[in-house]
């Protein structure tokens, strides 16, 4: 086992790397001077060849890539073009706040898809498994963005029942975040469930006479459960990275606001620092979800 997590670690450098050289590369050709952002529209020329010397946007691009990485190994992701603030430091003040929308789409989702795919798949082929179904479709074709919207204008503005005007706001971007990973939890749920349905020692544990809340519990769940942790942690990562647009749309001042304003303003220390922070999250959790297969079943060794 530790060997195994010693070589995912090592693996986790060249994936790293590839996305740093992709961030640097998008960066560089983007248009745009970060001196003449920095120092101004008015700046006379001098300022401006001042501040690439000091940048060090006139060396080769090997060396600025070189520099780049070496930096961001030491978890220095520089400082940003516009408030010359510390770019780790300010991903790291508003990712509690990402955090929390994330943690609350979990928790509605989870308590919801779970329990919603073992009743369509226990009453498969029923009234009840078809509307599941159906549901889970219209839950998965609704645009994340428009559903937000939605629910500002119904519940914040025709309703009233909710803030619009404030950031602190976690009720309606939860619920919005939360439809479509429901949906599929739901789905997923439903279909693992089935195929170990179908087993032999299922089928055996029932001809014994167990009772069929028995059967789910100690010879169903387990077994259906390693494609729904491995959803799970993919919808971790891609709930953190996905509250681009909720953050935006409900003026939450989380990373995924961050990242838009920073692709705004061209800031690219800051689109370079967030990207590699959330590369670096995704597989991170990608290796602990690896090591829980082996907890969830015993079948699974590393060797």
């Amino acid at each position: 086992m530790y060997s195994y997590i010693i070589r995912r670690i090592l693996l986790m450098i060249p994936v790293l790397m590839g996305v740093s050289l992709l961030v640097f590369a998008i960066a560089k050709v983007t248009p745009g001077d970060p001196a003449r952002m920095m120092a101004g529209p008015t700046a006379k020329q001098e300022t401006i060849e001042k501040l690439h010397r000091q940048l060090g946007l006139d060396d080769p691009i090997l060396v600025q890539y070189g520099r780049f990485l070496w930096n961001a190994m030491q978890g220095d992701f520089g400082v940003s073009y516009r408030g010359q603030n510390d770019v780790l430091k300010s991903i790291l003040a508003r990712f509690p706040f990402t955090m929390e929308l994330a943690g609350a789409a979990l928790v509605i989702s989870i308590p919801i898809g779970i329990p919603m795919g073992m009743l369509a798949a226990w009453r498969r082929d029923t009234f009840i498994d078809r509307a599941i179904i159906f549901l889970d479709l219209t839950m998965m074709s609704i645009p994340i963005f428009w559903l937000a919207i939605m629910m500002i204008f119904v519940f914040g503005v025709y309703l009233n029942w909710v803030p619009i005007s404030e950031g602190d706001n976690i009720i309606l971007p939860a619920i919005s975040m939360a439809i479509g990973p429901t949906a599929v939890l739901t789905i997923l749920t439903r279909g693992s469930i089935l195929e170990v349905l179908s087993e032999d020692y299922v089928r055996t544990a029932t001809s014994k006479g167990l009772k069929q809340r028995m059967v789910l519990a100690r010879h169903v769940l387990r077994n259906a459960f390693i494609p729904i942790v491995t959803y799970l942690g993919l919808l971790s990562v891609s709930l953190l990275t996905g509250a681009v647009f909720i953050e935006n749309v409900f003026a939450r001042p989380g990373v995924g606001r961050f990242i838009i304003n920073a692709i705004a303003a061209r800031d690219f220390p800051e689109v370079q620092g967030a990207v590699l922070f959330t590369a670096t999250l995704f597989v991170l959790i990608n290796l602990f979800v690896d090591v829980l297969y082996a907890a969830i079943d015993p079948r699974i060794r590393y060797a």
